[in-house]
């Protein structure tokens, strides 16, 4: 590796070419056009190649970052692609996903490096952006998703997958390589879970999930939609069925409640609702969800996370002439993406911070205004940040034609409550042994939002990684032991 550490500190950070606002907003595709070869290569030379590289501590499933941007900057595009492959199912999606400034952008050096000459402060390595360039790259010579190098022989052990999210899908692919059969149970009518149902198409491009899914169907994953495991089939229908194992991935689904009055007016919506309408087409849809959305002039959401930028982005796309962000603290306190924000006040995105919902104010059953009150900052809660605490007397109404609850998830009380001795903690999350993703239930595993709460796809792919591991390890064991219960028997 390289050490030149002078030369390439004083190389400026690269121009990433994306849409301009006024464009953008009239079309779902992604923001980023992304870099070109020359400057990707550009870009991986500001890499200093830290000894101990602490953006692949930082990542996750730990990436070798420094070893990928190398290859990339030597012209050996298709390398650098199966360095992030080696231990990401999904380097195209978590590179344009993944919150990377507090990941491994937040841990690069070469943003608080000390530079020589007048070059001045510059942002760490643009590691999300490489990563995505390289797997796009690398599928456009390809022709479509790059294939194992080799796929165990079957084994004759089966593995149900519930949810088809990040965690799911990462579980299905590792498995099936390794030679089990895997059947992935999905509620949505489609496959994809958070992926499809959850991430607009102007983050991320559908066409890269259905490449993915279509890999994983001639690898031979199967894919059971609109069956939703608690309430069609539990658990023990499963392992009735003859699957050895059943990991759950169903993710936290459950979108979070205001509990105010007025909540269920129409024109009030729930974040996942409000997305998927605005965003899939009919066909992707339950029947249920299929009506068109009418969303009118004024559109105010309320929440302070990604999922919240995501619903006044969309709004912005469907039309809204005021979109309007309502969050109970500041902005300093707001856990999303700072990128995500920025890109929503291009858009015309207003924000109003230290205001929170008091009640839905409706006529003839339809949201017409939301009252709202002003709010300032006590002492920390339990999450450290601090707590928001109403002002007496501050109430004032916003005129609303749709209002988004985007406030957080919790986890699906069905499939608990539909499997005995499934044992679950916090909000309907399921407990697990954090060494092997086993549950109390013998057989059932588990990884992903369901067991983490809410969080990100990169910490769900992680989970799925290497709780395939475990079911592996679990499956042979299996294996093992079968022909001793045969001569037994």
């Amino acid at each position: 590796m390289p050490c030149d550490n002078h030369r390439r500190l004083a190389i400026p950070a690269q121009p990433v070419r994306k849409q301009d606002p006024a464009v953008r907003v009239r079309n779902w595709d992604e923001v980023f056009l992304g870099f070109d070869l020359e400057t990707a290569r550009l870009e991986a030379e500001r890499c200093i190649h830290c000894p101990d590289a602490p953006c692949q501590q930082a990542c996750p499933v730990g990436n070798n970052i420094p070893q990928a941007l190398y290859l990339l900057e030597q012209g050996d595009v298709i390398g650098a692609a199966n360095v992030f492959r080696q231990t990401s199912n999904l380097p195209e999606m978590c590179g344009r996903l993944c919150p990377q400034e507090s990941l491994c952008e937040g841990s690069c050096v070469v943003g608080f490096a000390i530079r020589p000459g007048a070059l001045g402060p510059q942002p760490p390595v643009q590691i999300g952006k490489l990563e995505a360039f390289v797997a796009d790259y690398q599928r456009r010579v390809l022709g479509g998703w790059p294939r194992p190098a080799e796929k165990a022989p079957p084994t004759g052990m089966a593995v149900a997958v519930v949810g088809s999210g990040p965690a799911g899908l990462a579980v299905a692919e590792e498995l099936t390589k390794r030679g089990h059969s895997v059947t992935v149970y999905e509620s949505w009518p489609k496959p994809g879970g958070v992926l499809r149902y959850g991430i607009p198409s102007f983050k991320m491009r559908k066409e890269l999930l259905q490449e993915y899914l279509a890999y994983l169907e001639e690898l031979g994953v199967a894919f059971v939609c609109n069956t939703v495991i608690g309430r069609d089939l539990t658990v023990d229908d499963l392992f009735a069925a003859g699957f050895h194992a059943v990991f759950l991935g169903h993710g936290a689904s459950v979108g979070g409640r205001l509990r105010i009055p007025g909540e269920d007016l129409r024109g009030v919506f729930q974040a996942t609702e409000f997305l998927v309408r605005g965003n899939l087409p009919p066909e992707d849809l339950p029947p249920r969800m299929r009506e068109p959305l009418d969303i009118g002039r004024q559109v105010v959401v309320i929440g302070g996370g990604d999922t919240s930028m995501d619903c006044v982005r969309t709004a912005v796309r469907l039309g809204a002439e005021r979109v309007t962000l309502v969050y109970r603290r500041t902005e300093a306190e707001m856990i999303g993406r700072e990128e995500e924000r920025r890109h929503a006040r291009e858009e015309g995105v207003q924000f109003m911070f230290l205001t929170a919902p008091v009640r839905f104010l409706g006529e003839k059953g339809r949201l017409k205004a939301v009252e709202l009150r002003r709010m300032e900052l006590g002492p920390p809660d339990e999450s450290g940040r601090r707590s928001p605490v109403p002002v007496a007397g501050s109430e004032f109404t916003l005129p609303a034609d749709t209002a988004v609850i985007a406030i957080g998830y919790e986890g699906d009380e069905a499939i608990i409550r539909a499997t005995p001795g499934l044992r679950a903690f916090g909000k309907h999350l399921i407990r697990v042994d954090r060494e092997t993703y086993q549950t109390s239930r013998p057989g059932v595993f588990a990884g992903g939002d369901n067991v983490n709460g809410a969080d990100l796809v990169v910490t769900a792919l992680a989970d799925g990684r290497r709780a395939a591991q475990a079911i592996d390890r679990y499956l042979r064991q299996l294996m093992a032991q079968a022909p001793s219960r045969a001569a037994a028997g």
